[in-house]
């Protein structure tokens, strides 16, 4: 018993856990500050690029509490090994149910917490600068319009005659026209055609509406996913 006793007593008086390096509060506010100045950076960026159906204010606001509080925890990890082991035992009971909708939301997730984690290890010049050119490169890249995005045109018309004449005339006006379902009632057929534009001229929708027998001709944007 002595034996065990002296033992866990030494374990827990030995150098490896007395060894705990302090943060200095400058250095504490400093990556704390950076920490929000680019978490609202990054949020400015998600707010520019978005381009979902419905844009979350909340979701951009945490991405600024998510880089902070990453920078929080990285500091009280490197700075305590003690600590260290109980934030990984506390954080592998947690579980997230919130659905990310958006595949791009994922990257800036991950982009919020890489900032944090390189904010604490005090690679300051690497969290700016890594920063500023993926945003610069995001802004580029997901703003850019082109216009051979994938829509999808709902035709409502008569009958066969001006079925034929709708397709015949957006064969002609797009460079890929796919009937992608048909509905037929008496005296009314409704056709969904996926169409992509030889240019981003869109007033061929006014001359579509405008066939004999074409009773409305409705354009809408499409990912694969939902149409907005």
């Amino acid at each position: 018993m002595n034996f065990l006793t002296t033992t866990f007593s030494d374990i827990f008086k030995s150098n490896f856990l007395e060894n705990i390096t302090s943060v200095s509060i400058l250095d504490m506010l400093v990556a704390i500050v950076l920490a929000f100045g680019l978490g609202m950076f990054i949020f400015l960026v998600y707010k520019k690029t978005y381009s979902g159906v419905m844009y979350s204010a909340s979701f951009g606001t945490a991405l600024i509490a998510l880089t902070m509080i990453t920078t929080v925890v990285i500091l009280a990890v490197t700075s305590n090994v003690v600590l260290s082991l109980g934030m990984v035992g506390a954080l592998s009971i947690v579980r997230f149910r919130t659905a990310i909708k958006e595949p791009l939301d994922i990257a800036f997730l991950f982009w919020s917490i890489a900032v944090g984690i390189i904010l604490a290890a005090g690679m300051i010049p690497l969290a700016v600068i890594g920063s500023v050119v993926i945003g610069v490169i995001l802004l580029v890249f997901v703003n850019r319009k082109a216009y051979k995005n994938p829509y999808i045109v709902v035709i409502r018309c008569n009958g066969h005659d001006s079925e034929t004449k709708a397709k015949t005339f957006l064969s002609e006006k797009t460079e890929r026209c796919i009937v992608k379902s048909k509905t037929a009632q008496k005296g009314s057929v409704e056709v969904n055609m996926e169409i992509r534009l030889k240019d981003d001229n869109t007033d061929f929708v006014n001359e579509l509406a405008a066939i004999e027998g074409v009773q409305s001709a409705v354009r809408v944007s499409y990912n694969g996913d939902y149409m907005g």
